[in-house]
This record gives C-alpha cells, structure tokens and sequence, in this order.
C-alpha cells in the first residue's frame, strides 16, 4: 500500500498588527503614538493615506517589524474620504485596528489656548468652528473606527493607561529598560542619571597592585569586591529598594531609567556592581544593558 503522506505543520509568525491612529487635533494623537512608541509598536507620524496599504504591506513582509501604528489625520484633506476603502485593503494585507481620539470642544478649545497653536484648518473666524469643521471632516474614519477614546478628563497617564490595556501583550515590566552604569567620580556625575549610587565605601582594589591594570570585570577583581560582606548587604539592599520602585517608575510612564553606580575612578568597584546589578534585575524580569563609561577600553 502505497504510504500515506502527513502535511507538515507549518510554524506560525510571530503575530503581526497594524493600528491606525487618528482623531481631533489636540485630542492627544502625538501623546499616544509615542505610548505605542514605548509599548514596541514602529511608529510612523503623518503618513500620506495613499502610502498605507504598502506599508502594511511592508510590515507583513519585515522580519524586524512586528507591531505598527501610524498617524492618520486631518492633514489628509479631501482624501480622508477614501479612508474606509482603503482600510478594506489594508486589512486584506494584515490584521489592523483604528483607534480614533476625540475630546469636547471646551477641551480642546483650552489645549490650543495653553499650546498656542493654530489649528490644521485655521482657515475659520475661531478655533470652535474649526474643530466643528474638523469632526465633519473626520466621519468617514470615525464611523470605521475600532476604539473611539474621549480624552477629555485624560491626563497622559490616563491615556498611558487606556492604551495599555487595549495593546500591551507582554508584562508591563517589559517595557521599561533599564541601563546600569558605572562612572568615575573624579570626571563628575553623569547628566542622564535617574538615580545615583556612591559605592565608595567599598575597599578599593586599586591598592592591590595585581588588580591595578584591570576591572571590575575580571573574575580576580569581582571576587575581591565580592567577598566583603558589605558588598553583598548593598546588592541585597539596592536591588529590594530597585523592586520596589520600578512598578512605581512603569505606573507613571517612565520607559528608560538610568540607574548609576560611582567609584573615585570608575575602573574597578562600581563596574563591578552594575554588571551585578544588571544580572539580578534581568533575573526579576526586567530588560537590562549596561554602559561603563570611564572603564578603560
């Protein structure tokens, strides 16, 4: 008998997606593409409508590129009328959602006053009849829209936090990264620094001769520093105070803290530390890299 052949099962991509984002100007539109900015997506501002459909195409076809948002606005002019049918190809491509932002006019009237910029159709007598003229404009989209989000009593964090929920994927801890740094205190303190750490009051291998030329990556000098009881009651100090404020620093938004660790010369102690530092914050979870700026190369 002839034998039976068996489909090989074909190993699925990576989910991909496209969110279209659009709204009323002044409703926050630049506020949460830089969130999908922080939450992995590849962001894309004002992006001529008649260009969409290639771009999803390309985002299909990138290895690189997952997740996508882009900017859909009122910019567009009379071509925002072609909006839902080029949607209809565009969602032929790859699956997409559009997440339009609106805000009253009492709202929006006030932003542009504190902002004291024009409005994109600033063609009308006042800023009230060009928002009116603008939600006319926008129909065609809001009608299609997937998510229509009143920003009115959003503050950025609220907004953070609505698009968060409807976009994240993965642990809210992802999507912070951290750098832990050393630095030498003789060249100053780091401007990027978020937080600082004096860890001078370790014993300096820079007085044992054979550590001398080399750093706080050398397994010689690493056990030197390690070996101090007071060395391992600072990690274990340091990383619970780290655990306890990095879900607070992700709670308001922050997507990079710079976390630095300072000696006298920056050679030895405080390399030594942030690469240990690194290794118990990425074992909790968290995305790590480490920057060692006065370290000899």
């Amino acid at each position: 008998m002839p034998r039976k052949q068996t489909k090989k099962k074909s190993v699925r991509p990576p989910d991909k997606e496209l969110v279209i984002l659009t709204g009323l100007s002044g409703s926050g539109k630049l506020s949460a593409l830089k969130t999908f900015e922080d939450l992995g997506f590849y962001s894309v501002d004002n992006l001529p409508l008649e260009l969409v459909p290639r771009f999803a195409d390309l985002v299909r076809q990138s290895v690189e590129i997952e997740r996508a948002a882009l900017v859909v606005d009122v910019r567009e002019g009379i071509r925002l009328d072609e909006f839902p049918a080029i949607l209809k190809r565009v969602r032929r491509v790859l699956p997409t959602r559009v997440l339009y932002l609106e805000a009253n006019d009492e709202a929006l009237i006030r932003r542009f006053s504190e902002t004291r910029r024009p409005h994109p159709m600033g063609r009308a007598d006042t800023v009230l009849q060009s928002i009116r003229a603008e939600r006319k404009r926008l129909d065609p989209i809001r009608n299609v829209a997937d998510i229509v989000l009143d920003t009115t009593k959003f503050t950025v964090h609220d907004l953070r936090a609505h698009i968060g929920a409807q976009f994240e994927r993965e642990a809210s801890d992802r999507n912070l990264t951290i750098s832990s740094n050393s630095f030498g205190f003789k060249n100053g303190v780091p401007a990027e620094a978020d937080l600082v750490f004096d860890v001078r009051f370790l014993p300096n291998p820079h007085f044992v001769p054979e550590f001398r030329k080399l750093t706080g990556k050398h397994p010689k000098v690493a056990k030197y520093v390690r070996d101090f009881p007071q060395t391992a009651e600072f990690l274990d100090r340091t990383t619970d105070l780290m655990k306890f404020l990095l879900p607070h620093y992700i709670k308001e938004g922050k997507s990079y803290l710079t976390v630095a660790f300072g000696c006298t010369g920056g050679q030895h102690r405080s390399v030594f530390i942030a690469e240990e530092m690194k290794k118990r914050l990425a074992a909790a979870g968290y995305r790590v890299k480490t920057l060692h700026r006065d370290m000899p190369r």
